[in-house]
């Protein structure tokens, strides 16, 4: 897993590396540059032209002085670099002015871009070099971008030739990826030391590009020496977690899914999860829903009889739930009284993992003290409209910043939740130590009625199988994701149903494992 820090937690990584470790600002700002170099330098290669120019746009701060590395050594190297100042000269200081003065004294080209004339007068040279340095605002920013700065990064958007980022693209913010008024559009991030969280999760990442991380000598050790408490999922976390089936095993040994979803014209939701659960490992699933004649339900799905209306619906559940593994609830499930009464029945009454999407979340509303309550381990599986209806929020606040969402929910249910969305997030809130891992598969192929009631299956199959709540909401979500790579890779994004992610799930799963065997 790789560790994804805060602004505050880079500054304090940076200061033990000064104070404690005894590297010097200085020279990990000149590895900084140099690494930024060779990405620059691959860009230039793939993008080959007769007389190619560099423009570094370069701000007052560190960020700037990571700049002036970048353009001094391209210049050493014989390409056409120069440095657009956006801010007064005199106002570069520390180690920026260090490398500032040397780039100077090495005879680089400083052209000031520093007011609106200054700029109109070089908007040109900017908008049409071969490949555009983002170097104007790093980590720090923590105020929209206004005034004449906002000009500065609408010049680098406009640019015609690549855009490759320091650090993170000037304008986002670098802990919750949310846009500060305007942010460069990076073709390419080289971001320094440790990933930021503006770049792993939405809607930060989808201005990035392509992310690299250099290694500019500080200790990646000190990550957890400052309790890092976010994680991007790799595929070496999932591997070991796939589930291994013996020569003896049955389909009781691989776990009964019994799948609570569904009612009249919302069938196909509960078939989407039960069949995504048998395509996820499980030996059997069962849906348990009010039956009325539109059944066209798979073969290997076995149905039973529940009517959430009943007076007897609870003592039903009860019953059903003898012999199963797990539980995944609400997709497509009846919205009634009836319905509400089955959520908390199960929520009181069972002790069985217990996956709750859709419907079941919404019969919850804002009262989640049944689930904090509950004896079974509990899954949560919302999206950002669910999200913020069982926190009293909106899906503005939730998008605003996804992580303190997540990790709001999980404290206040004591569950493990799954935020989804694009860069779906996942909080053991079991384990109550706020850690949130980030899924870094799926694509906009995703984005599909039924895509989460397959979700839903795949999580609840895998708690079947033996994994823990946590560990099957991370590897569900990333095996989910790669179905959705799959599917996109072969058919492309457009016209993607949530049926075509089924078959996929299985292969997705087996190249996991072949990762781990590989690694044996």
């Amino acid at each position: 897993m790789r560790y994804v820090v805060t602004a505050d937690e880079m500054r304090a990584i940076d200061a033990a590396t000064i104070d404690d470790i005894g590297i010097p600002g200085a020279v990990l700002m000149e590895t900084a540059g140099r690494r930024v170099v060779e990405a620059v330098c691959q860009e230039l290669e793939s993008n080959p032209a007769a007389a190619p120019r560099v423009a570094v746009v370069c701000g007052a701060g560190n960020n700037g002085g990571d700049g002036y590395v970048v353009a001094r050594v391209l210049r050493e190297r014989g390409v056409n670099a120069a440095v657009f100042l956006a801010s007064a000269a005199d106002r570069v200081r520390g180690d920026a002015r260090l490398h500032f003065d040397a780039y100077d004294k090495c005879g680089g080209v400083v052209l000031s871009i520093a007011s609106p004339a200054a700029l109109a007068e070089q908007r040109e040279a900017i908008e049409t070099a071969d490949v555009v340095v983002d170097a104007v605002f790093g980590t720090g920013l923590a105020r929209d971008v206004g005034g004449h700065y906002r000009d500065v990064i609408d010049a680098i958007n406009r640019a015609t030739g690549r855009i490759v980022a320091i650090d993170i693209p000037s304008g986002l913010s670098a802990d919750t990826g949310e846009v500060l008024g305007i942010a460069a559009r990076a073709d390419r991030t080289v971001t320094m030391a440790f990933l930021k969280l503006g770049l792993a999760v939405a809607p930060g990442y989808a201005r990035c590009g392509e992310v690299s991380v250099a290694e500019i000598g500080i200790p990646q050790g000190l990550g957890a020496a400052h309790s890092i408490r976010v994680g991007l999922l790799e595929r070496s976390d999932l591997a070991a977690l796939v589930p291994v089936f013996g020569l003896l095993d049955h389909k009781n040994r691989r776990g009964h899914v019994l799948v609570v979803a569904g009612s009249p014209g919302k069938r196909g939701a509960a078939r989407l999860t039960a069949m995504a659960a048998l395509r996820s490992g499980a030996g059997m699933a069962t849906i348990a829903a009010r039956w009325s004649g539109e059944l066209q339900i798979p073969d290997p799905v076995m149905t039973a009889e529940l009517d959430a209306d009943d007076a007897r619906a609870g003592d039903t559940l009860r019953a059903l739930a003898g012999g199963k593994s797990a539980v995944a609830m609400g997709p497509g499930m009846v919205v009634s009284e009836g319905g509400k009464r089955l959520v908390h029945a199960v929520l009181s009454d069972l002790e069985l993992p217990l996956v709750m999407d859709a419907d079941a979340l919404n019969h919850l509303g804002a009262d989640l003290a049944p689930v904090a309550d509950s004896s079974s381990p509990v899954i949560l599986t919302p999206h950002p409209g669910e999200a913020a209806r069982l926190l009293g929020s909106t899906s503005a606040d939730i998008e605003g910043d996804r992580i303190a969402a997540v990790r709001a929910l999980a404290e206040a249910t004591r569950a493990v939740v799954v935020l989804k969305g694009a860069r779906t997030l996942v909080c053991d809130g079991i384990a109550g130590d706020g850690f949130v891992t980030v899924n870094p598969t799926g694509s906009p192929a995703l984005a599909t009625a039924g895509s989460g009631d397959v979700l839903t299956g795949v999580i609840a199959a895998l708690a079947a199988q033996g994994l823990s709540p946590a560990d099957a909401a991370r590897l569900g979500v990333y095996c989910h994701g790669l179905a959705g790579d799959r599917v996109s890779a072969e058919v492309g994004v457009w016209g993607v149903v949530a049926t075509d992610l089924i078959p996929e799930i299985s292969p997705a799963l087996r190249d996991l494992s072949s990762d781990r065997a590989s690694a044996l």
